[in-house]
């Protein structure tokens, strides 16, 4: 039984299908899993049940081998089939989940190609304040970092849901704040 946010495995798959279709590239299972999980939407066991399930009915498929690639780790491609089935059904699913789930894919895919790791983490402090820290590396570097004390948990965690959701815009605001660039707030 599926307890996913999308309401059922078929949800799942149309989900899976309408991000491999989108990405335009072929997916290792774990690549697939990791642009997955940076929403809440699906869970790990509907996502890999879901995901041998489309294998099996050939909406999925292994994509031919690259050239220069040289590891044995096998890739998907959606099939024609699948590609039918997600464009037929993938209005069932809410434009936003599927547009803010294809936006965290593209964004994680874009971090790992070039080495982008990000971090967020909130603290109570005793006196019902809390303490949010986030920061933005490159391939081990420090590119950006703050902590900032706020009057709340549930402000923090405010502060935590932006910044997980757009660690890239959070980012280039800073940089251009601090460099005195602010027209970027305004356009």
């Amino acid at each position: 039984m599926a307890s996913s946010a999308l309401g059922g495995k078929r949800n799942v798959k149309i989900f899976l299908l309408y991000l491999m279709q989108n990405v335009r590239i072929p997916l290792d299972f774990a690549t697939l899993n990791d642009m997955v999980m940076q929403t809440d939407y699906v869970m790990y066991l509907d996502m890999a049940e879901a995901f041998h399930e489309m294998l099996d009915d050939a909406l999925i498929e292994t994509a031919p081998a690259e050239e220069g690639v040289t590891d044995d780790t096998p890739r998907y491609i959606v099939t024609q089939k699948g590609r039918i089935v997600a464009e037929q059904l993938h209005s069932e699913l809410l434009p936003t989940i599927l547009d803010e789930s294809l936006r965290c894919a593209l964004r994680y895919l874009d971090f790992r190609r070039r080495g982008i790791t990000t971090h967020c983490t909130v603290t109570p402090a005793a006196d019902g304040t809390a303490e949010f820290f986030c920061s933005v590396e490159q391939h081990g570097k420090v590119l950006f970092e703050t902590r900032v004390s706020v009057d709340s948990m549930t402000r923090a965690r405010q502060m935590e849901d932006n910044f997980r959701a757009r660690p890239e815009a959070i980012y280039k605001g800073m940089w251009s704040l601090l460099s005195g660039n602010v027209n970027y707030l305004f356009s």
